[in-house]
């Protein structure tokens, strides 16, 4: 359900509606502002948390800080907020320097993600990285998996596989446009505007059948409204919540919960939403996926 200026009102119609499943998960939260970090030391402080198919890491970190992977299985998601933030990313015979305010896409095998500058990398990595998914504060959370989240596939890859992928996030908005979208072959990741406090009478609830959707809040305060279905058995019905989350923090919202949030901050509220894998109804709106041409499109 959505305002009529909201793009997402023009999506393509979703699959004929699913039977509501009997069984749900919990919403998972971190907060890193006031949680204990996985990881502590001289040069910052690392979080861990994941959801069914995604691995979220917060760095808070000094220079010479880096993040290496010797063997990666897939695509993983750099996300540099701060302009102040510099990193070096190294890859297979492929290197940049990459200043902040962007979003990396960095590719299979050996590499590394070394910060020049102190501040905020974010990492989006999936969960077939088994060493990064014993980190996570929630691991038990998984012990049996969400059973209304589709299996994961990876979309194809880069056209030119292998190379590291940056992109700024000086984006101008655009009529009809949703956000800013970029992807890789596991990830998208949708980074909103700066924005005061979102108008009561413009909310947005809505459900996705069969994925999650984590909403990575970086600056201001914002509210997320949750509500599970009622089924056939009242064993399993849930409390509707209504959780306010600071920034810096990440929810994982499981389908088929219905939400919306308020950005409910004075000022410069800033959230980014993630998928894993991308979301097919994104990539189909002509100009929304900013990065679509650099990766094959999906079957």
């Amino acid at each position: 359900m959505y305002a009529a200026d909201d793009p997402r009102s023009k999506l393509a119609s979703a699959s004929p509606k699913k039977a509501t499943p009997l069984a749900f998960h919990d919403a998972q939260r971190q907060f890193y502002y006031e949680d204990a970090p996985q990881e502590s030391s001289e040069l910052g402080r690392v979080w861990y948390a994941r959801g069914q198919n995604l691995v979220t890491v917060y760095a808070d970190v000094k220079a010479g800080y880096s993040f290496k992977r010797a063997a990666q299985i897939d695509e993983y998601v750099v996300l540099i907020p701060d302009r102040e933030t510099k990193v070096r990313v190294a890859a297979g015979n492929d290197q940049q320097l990459v200043d902040g305010n962007s979003v990396v896409m960095v590719p299979p095998g050996r590499s590394e993600v070394e910060v020049l500058a102190d501040g905020v990398i974010v990492i989006l990595a999936t969960t077939r990285s088994a060493d990064l998914v014993a980190r996570c504060a929630n691991a038990a959370s998984y012990a049996a998996p969400d059973p209304n989240v589709a299996d994961f596939e990876a979309w194809p890859p880069a056209r030119e596989a292998g190379r590291i992928h940056a992109y700024s996030l000086d984006v101008p908005p655009e009529e009809g446009r949703f956000g800013r979208i970029f992807r890789c072959s596991t990830v998208m990741v949708n980074c909103f505007e700066p924005a005061g406090p979102r108008p009561v009478d413009k909310m947005s609830p809505h459900h996705h059948d069969d994925f999650e959707q984590y909403s990575l809040v970086l600056n201001g305060e914002f509210t997320h409204y949750l509500r599970w279905p009622w089924n056939t058995d009242m064993n399993s019905w849930k409390e509707d919540e209504a959780v306010v989350c600071g920034g810096p923090s990440v929810t994982v919202i499981p389908p088929p919960v219905i939400h919306t949030t308020r950005a409910a901050g004075p000022s410069n509220n800033i959230m980014v939403d993630v998928f894993s894998p991308p979301r097919h109804d994104f990539a189909q709106k002509a100009g929304w996926v900013l990065n679509e041409g650099d990766y094959q499109p999906p079957a």
